[in-house]
């Protein structure tokens, strides 16, 4: 495994209630490497100041989140309904982040809903050529990102790597790939293999741990709060040769997705959040573990 220092970026959503230059300030000065931008967080109008601001940091830019993320729609989330209006709407947003030079852009699937699968498919297909398309006209990656099985038939119908990657692969955009995400396939059965056969289609890195029993999909917690084998799977990632940022992403309902919890992590002042991401990344970062593949394709732990 690299013995050098890993990228680590914190994605916007993690501080929800601070502004864009909030966070760049509290972001700058813990000595973080970058910022994943959330397009929601770019004032109308104010994007001219934002990228004088984020350029004057020196921070990098991780994975950017656009305002509408998945081509069919959410339950969760206000957007259009029609999906070729998500799908303009999308690239109408690679348009808008390109100038903050985002490490990459993420896209979701969204749910079936009423469609059939293959309906559901097609449509998602499509959508992710004509966004590869933009994307690779602006010089910017899309990450399809993969959603965790538990609760997530509100944001997606793939679960797994290769799942998404049936879809990217269909597309046929070279901008294409995948988005990694911890908090979303820590559980999934075959992980570990499949960053080490596909850590090269990765083109973003999202990080969290997850609360054992978990409430919500926004009841995420930092590193070594929570269940998933995190050492393992920064282990995984830095021995199949990741060397992109490694972006913090925490949702923590304070009320904003219809669940106030106590505990909140949104509810702690941005800059001791920071402070702790930081701490805690770290400590998972030195405990991480290598993991082998046998040659038959089994994991040494799928062997034993």
């Amino acid at each position: 495994m690299s013995d050098s220092k890993p990228a680590f970026s914190i994605s916007q959503i993690t501080t929800l209630s601070s502004s864009f230059a909030d966070d760049v300030a509290v972001y700058r000065a813990a000595e973080v490497d970058a910022i994943g931008v959330w397009e929601l967080k770019l004032a109308d109008g104010g994007d001219a100041e934002a990228l004088e601001v984020l350029e004057a940091s020196g921070l990098g830019t991780a994975a950017a989140v656009p305002a509408i993320p998945s081509i069919l729609p959410l339950p969760l989330m206000d957007g259009p309904v029609d999906p070729q209006e998500r799908i303009d709407a999308i690239c109408a947003s690679l348009e808008r982040l390109a100038p903050f030079r985002p490490s990459s852009v993420v896209c979701l699937t969204g749910p079936a809903q009423s469609l059939s699968l293959d309906q559901a498919r097609a449509v998602v297909v499509d959508g992710l050529r004509t966004i590869g398309e933009e994307a690779g006209r602006l010089g910017l990656r899309v990450g399809l990102e993969p959603i965790n099985r538990t609760g997530g038939d509100d944001w997606t119908f793939v679960s797994s790597i290769p799942d998404a990657l049936e879809l990217v692969d269909a597309a046929g955009a070279p901008a294409l790939g995948i988005q990694f995400d911890t908090w979303h396939l820590w559980n999934s059965e075959t992980v570990l293999d499949d960053i080490e056969r596909e850590c090269g289609r990765f083109v973003g890195v999202h990080v969290a741990d997850w609360r054992e029993p978990t409430r919500s999909w926004a009841d995420r917690v930092l590193p070594g709060d929570g269940v998933a084998d995190l050492p393992a799977l920064l282990g995984a990632l830095d021995s199949a040769g990741w060397k992109g940022y490694y972006d913090l992403e925490i949702f923590s309902d304070n009320g904003t997705f219809g669940n106030s919890w106590p505990d909140s992590l949104w509810e702690v002042p941005a800059a001791e959040l920071v402070r702790r991401s930081t701490e805690t990344f770290d400590r998972a970062w030195r405990a991480r573990t290598v993991h082998e593949v046998i040659t038959t394709g089994r994991s040494a732990d799928e062997a034993g």
